[in-house]
């Protein structure tokens, strides 16, 4: 029991002047999270109520807890934390935009694919039809030099 006060005793002598959380009762190697509003909180709220991390921010960039004693500290620490929950909605919206902007890269590199094949199609079929012309024409000659020929057998013929 002696030890037990004692603790509680230094818990308390630690709180007073130095305004920390005491985790006399959580093992050391034990994650501790404790969560809170953001919203307004009146000025005697307990330091249970902060949030120690937001897990998904670097380390860097984890607002500090509070001194639960300043009103300035805790408006403080509200801001930090408003500006971190911002701070994950702004990196979610890049991420969803960047994953947006995969999508319509891969769907621009398909129109212009189907442009490309479009405007070869397009070009083949220019060149096709200009070789069907010239082959009617061609068509056209050898009948005509054909005829051209039959009669000039058929004269041939009548005149022997």
């Amino acid at each position: 029991m002696a030890g037990s006060k004692q603790l509680e005793q230094t818990s308390k002598s630690i709180d007073s002047s130095a305004h920390m959380i005491t985790t006399a009762r959580v093992p050391a190697d034990k994650p501790v999270r404790i969560a809170f509003s953001l919203s307004d909180s009146p000025d005697d709220a307990s330091p249970e109520n902060f949030s120690l991390a937001f897990p998904e921010l670097d380390q860097q960039l984890q607002p500090l807890p509070p001194c639960h004693d300043s009103k300035e500290s805790m408006q403080v620490y509200k801001q930090h934390c408003k500006i971190a929950e911002e701070y994950n909605e702004v990196k979610k919206e890049i991420a969803l935009l960047e994953e947006r902007k995969k999508e319509l890269i891969a769907r621009l590199e398909q129109v212009e694919k189907e442009s490309m094949d479009a405007a070869q199609l397009a070009k083949e079929y220019a060149e096709l039809t200009e070789e069907n012309r010239t082959l009617k024409l061609a068509q056209t000659q050898c009948v005509e030099q054909l005829e051209k020929l039959r009669i000039q057998y058929q004269k041939r013929q009548g005149s022997s």
